[in-house]
């Protein structure tokens, strides 16, 4: 894929910013057909896919990144090596370094908000981007957002692809191996495991995990996104309850760890508030739904799991 420079995609970003190798572990949910209202399907590739879609189907990359000129071109290059990839876009989040240009010359599609506006914004962003570069004769891409940082080690996504792709999963999650130098407890993973069990009835291996591939359908659910570092939470939680099917796929992946030291730290603090506000907007909404549910007795609540 040539290298380019969306000047015009770049100004529409810009406004729509403003306004181990073991067996994939899988939630077994159902998901409300799209194209009978109210009604519900099993998820088999008879009532996800067309005759032929597969082997047209595409998959566009979309990295949310900051700051990340030094490891940015290494990440782009292993990207573009994944199969199915025709469109690797890089959403340059207000970074003061080189990073839009040393991705668009690794070969990415880069676009960039003039300030930093947070990861969810940046995914939100890409997804637009992609969904105006998607053609009516083929189906939408693939989206497989990864992050900024995994240098030649992104190639290593490639596996959350197929469970994707053949309809077997709507969206994919990856188990990353232990990380060198990663700080931290477990606190804040033990915390959006929780309430992700909690409200979903799964336990994931690893909530907070950004390498993730979706279906257009299932992005679209998800959004808005959760703020800040509760995105991912949020999302989980958001598709699950709506019927969607995750699954989990180990990936030999490697990214800069937080560390132990000060810096580390109040990372892990931003990470735990947000979780926190992601979850606690989501049990307001569910209580909300409840109420509405009372109200209007004749509503069945929706099946989620079998």
């Amino acid at each position: 894929m040539p290298a380019a420079t969306e000047d015009a995609t770049e100004t529409l970003a810009e406004d729509l910013s403003a306004a181990d190798g073991s067996a994939p572990t899988k939630v077994r949910a159902r998901r409300a057909s799209r194209r009978r209202a109210g009604s519900i399907e099993p998820l088999t590739e008879a009532t996800t896919k067309e005759p032929g879609t597969r082997s047209r189907q595409r998959v566009a990359v979309v990295i949310p990144a900051k700051d990340e000129s030094r490891r940015i071109a290494a990440t782009v290059r292993a990207a573009r090596a994944i199969p199915r990839v025709d469109l690797v876009l890089v959403v340059d989040d207000g970074s003061e370094d080189s990073t839009q240009h040393v991705a668009r010359d690794a070969g990415a599609v880069v676009v960039r908000h003039s300030h930093n506006r947070g990861k969810a914004a940046a995914m939100e962003t890409g997804a637009a981007v992609v969904a105006m570069r998607d053609t009516p004769d083929r189906p939408p891409r693939l989206l497989l957002f990864i992050d900024g940082d995994l240098g030649e080690s992104a190639v290593n996504t490639a596996p959350l692809v197929p469970p994707v792709l053949e309809g077997s999963a709507d969206f994919s999650i990856a188990l990353l191996p232990p990380q060198v130098g990663a700080g931290g407890r477990g606190i804040v993973v033990g915390a959006a495991r929780r309430a992700i069990a909690a409200m979903t009835g799964w336990t994931p291996t690893q909530p907070l995990s950004g390498m993730r591939c979706l279906t257009r359908e299932a992005f679209e659910a998800a959004t808005p996104l959760a703020r800040g570092w509760g995105v991912e939470t949020g999302m989980t939680i958001d598709l699950l309850r709506q019927g969607f099917t995750a699954v989990e796929v180990p990936c030999e992946l490697r990214h800069r760890p937080s560390g132990t030291d000060l810096r580390g730290q109040l990372h892990r603090a931003a990470q735990y508030r947000d979780v926190q506000l992601a979850v606690n907007a989501r049990k307001v909404r569910r209580a909300a739904g409840a109420i509405r549910s009372t109200l209007s007795p004749g509503a069945s609540p929706p099946i989620t799991h079998r």
